[in-house]
């Protein structure tokens, strides 16, 4: 599975140049970006592996070369600045699946930003240890906000990090223990926009079960 630290490759054709290959590491998981055209894209793969305008479409490999990702996004209109994303492998496969059964491509969307707490740092915020993903934004008229998941209250300095709380703190989906930064992209890239998504959360001191009817995006991710 994907790790943060990995190496990773991009191959595509910046700028008209074919065939070019630059290397990096995999930044961050689970990453919620928006395009120019204000589509959220959610559970994104942050790379550092150089990504310009022509990369946009190829493949991210691990160092065995497997492709984990789609060269999808940068961060910035001016071009590489070290910050680029891909979509998983998994999500992109299924948008291929139902192109070719005819049925609509449009990604599975729920509208939330999350970070992972745990262990000192959960305890600290008054949250179960085994801690979980908590929400930071909600986005106004998605399927979280439908169902009435919430985002921080305000927020708080952690170190030199500034971290919004009081949200509510996602501790399984599916019915399987939130282990892994990117648990929102896994459970998603097995879903379709209307397939249900059972999270468990924790609000207010105790456990509560949410059933999500995820969203549609549909808009170009490039």
């Amino acid at each position: 599975h994907i790790q943060v630290g990995q190496k990773v490759l991009a191959i595509g054709n910046p700028f008209g140049l074919e065939g070019t290959l630059t290397t990096g590491i995999v930044s961050s998981l689970g990453r919620t970006i928006k395009d120019e055209k204000g589509t959220q894209l959610e559970g994104m793969i942050q790379t550092d592996a150089a990504i310009n305008p022509g990369n946009s479409g190829g493949p991210l490999l691990d160092s065995q070369g497997n492709v984990i990702g789609i060269n999808t996004a940068i961060y910035g209109p001016g071009g590489n600045i070290g910050i680029g994303f891909a979509m998983p492998i998994a999500r992109a496969r299924t948008m291929v699946e139902d192109f070719k059964a005819g049925r609509s491509v449009g990604r599975p969307l729920l509208g939330v930003s999350v970070v992972p707490v745990s262990g000192d740092l959960a305890e600290a915020l008054e949250l179960p240890s085994a801690g979980g993903l908590l929400i930071q934004d909600v986005s106004p008229g998605s399927a979280a906000a439908s169902a009435g998941l919430r985002g921080a209250r305000q927020l708080v300095a952690i170190g030199n990090v500034q971290l919004g709380v009081g949200g509510d703190l996602i501790t399984a989906i599916d019915g399987k223990r939130v282990e892994r930064n990117d648990a929102i992209t896994r459970a998603l890239a097995k879903k379709r926009p209307g397939d249900k998504l059972e999270l468990t959360i924790f609000r207010a001191g105790r456990n509560s079960a949410v059933t999500v009817t995820l969203g549609e995006d549909s808009g170009d991710p490039i």
